[in-house]
């Protein structure tokens, strides 16, 4: 491998330290799951309305302020913005750490989710990595996301039973503070910030994005997958004490061999999709399954046998689709618009978190866990029916190049010229940001071709 074909260090450095803050900010919010719904119950006399709307409501705030928060980084500068977002989340945390109101905490919860620094982050993950090493710079954040929230369920359980969820929220405030130690410390500066358009929300591309039908699907599908989880946990944390006789501090023995299975069994069903090229049929198969995990809980809630098997079944379906669904992006996309189409996503899917809790601790205080699940499985049934009519996702993978700096007259030539190549299933060079971004076949492109037409305008350049 050459220096070119690997993360420089300072790359590296950005990529892991950046992956942290997410890690150390996505902790925070996911420790409680498992455990606060019981607690707010038996300790405040919250209703399941309350509780679930403290358990969606960051998700609100979250939804309206990532996208704001992201533009704002173009204009008042990366690092300003993710240390006001992280201020923020510090604060909400520690709002509801000091409070015994539900209502409070719903206050802080919600100022929490006011912290929505991931657009900045991505940003800056940008300005700090070369184009051709972004997509493993997001999958590090994408996989550190993912390992966060499964060592949450399991690991939060046990701080609940050594700090209690007033420790939780403290712990998460102190995370918050170590995180903006990490930006100053260890996260690098960028020699320069721009606008990234593979990366970045681009305001003039929103239009286009939201009418594309197929991005429609998924920004729906992720909506529906992230209301169902968070749905979920107001009922089944009851559930798990009611008919397993467990205390939540203990539900961790639950949650751990749940998670390793699901693991175990969803990355087989992942590369099966993508090296036989069978990832509709892989797609569609996890949200039918998720559909039926619904249906049975529905009426199965109260038998804790079946109750533990649903569970493994919803968490092989849910991490499944939870990783899909971005490739599944990322495929679709227009290539000069995957920024914005990736924060539209991310919007979804914040939407999603607050509907979730918000009617599904109503549902269940008013008509009990069944209607929760029927709720659930009325909104991944419309995605089966909205994803069953998908197109087939082209067998693409998404590449960027660094090209010089041009106009737009030469950046549409050396598209065309570039589109041309064999394997090249789209071509876009945005010259005001001198990077080139490709979608080419997985089974094999012309990637001499590209280098070479690269080149050539580099060289170009140089005579001009």
């Amino acid at each position: 491998m050459t220096d070119d074909e690997r993360m420089s260090p300072f790359e590296l450095k950005a990529a892991l330290s950046l992956a942290s803050i997410y890690g150390l900010r996505m902790l925070g919010m996911f420790l409680i799951l498992p455990v606060f719904v019981v607690w707010a119950e038996h300790e405040l006399g919250a209703t399941h309305t309350q509780a679930g709307l403290a358990l969606g409501i960051y998700g609100l705030t979250q939804a309206v302020l990532q996208l704001p928060f992201g533009m704002a980084s173009d204009r008042f500068g990366r690092k300003r913005v993710i240390y006001f977002g992280l201020a923020l989340f510090a604060l909400g945390s520690f709002l509801a750490a000091a409070s015994h109101d539900i209502h409070l905490i719903i206050l802080g919860r919600a100022i929490q989710g006011a912290g929505a620094i991931s657009a900045a982050v991505t940003a800056l993950l940008a300005d700090l990595t070369r184009e051709e090493h972004r997509t493993k710079a997001m999958a590090m954040i994408g996989g550190t996301i993912g390992l966060t929230f499964a060592f949450s369920l399991v690991a939060g359980p046990a701080f609940y039973h050594l700090i209690g969820i007033s420790g939780i929220f403290a712990f998460t405030g102190v995370l918050a503070l170590a995180a903006m130690g990490v930006v100053r410390f260890l996260v690098p500066e960028p020699r320069i910030s721009r606008f990234h358009s593979d990366a970045e929300v681009a305001p003039a591309r929103l239009k286009d994005v939201l009418r594309h039908a197929e991005l429609g699907r998924l920004n729906f599908g992720i909506f529906a997958l992230h209301a169902a989880q968070m749905a979920l946990f107001v009922v089944v944390p009851l559930a798990l004490k009611k008919t397993g006789n467990i205390e939540q501090n203990h539900h961790w023995m639950i949650y751990l061999p749940i998670m390793v299975v699901s693991f175990l069994l969803m990355v087989p069903a992942i590369l099966y999709g993508e090296r036989r090229l069978r990832l509709k049929e892989v797609f569609l198969g996890a949200i039918a399954l998720m559909l039926l995990t619904q249906l049975l809980l529905a009426t199965l809630i109260d038998d804790f046998k079946a109750l533990l098997l649903l569970l493994t079944a919803y968490f092989v379906a849910f991490n499944l689709l939870e990783a899909t669904l971005p490739s599944l992006i990322s495929k679709i996309a227009p290539a000069s618009a995957k920024g914005t189409a990736m924060g539209v996503y991310n919007a979804s899917q914040s939407f999603g978190m607050f509907l979730g809790g918000a009617v599904g601790g109503a549902l269940s205080q008013h008509y009990g866990p069944s209607a929760v699940f029927l709720f659930c499985s009325a909104l991944i049934g419309l995605w089966l029916a909205a994803a069953s009519r998908m197109e087939r996702p082209p067998a693409v993978r998404t590449r960027l190049f660094h090209v010089r700096e041009m106009d737009a007259g030469r950046a549409a030539e050396l598209s065309k010229r570039l589109s041309a190549l064999v394997g090249v299933s789209e071509a876009v060079v945005v010259g005001e940001e001198g990077v080139a971004i490709l979608k080419v076949d997985l089974r094999g492109w012309d990637e001499a071709g590209v280098m070479r037409l690269i080149e050539e305008e580099q060289n170009h350049g140089i005579r001009e």
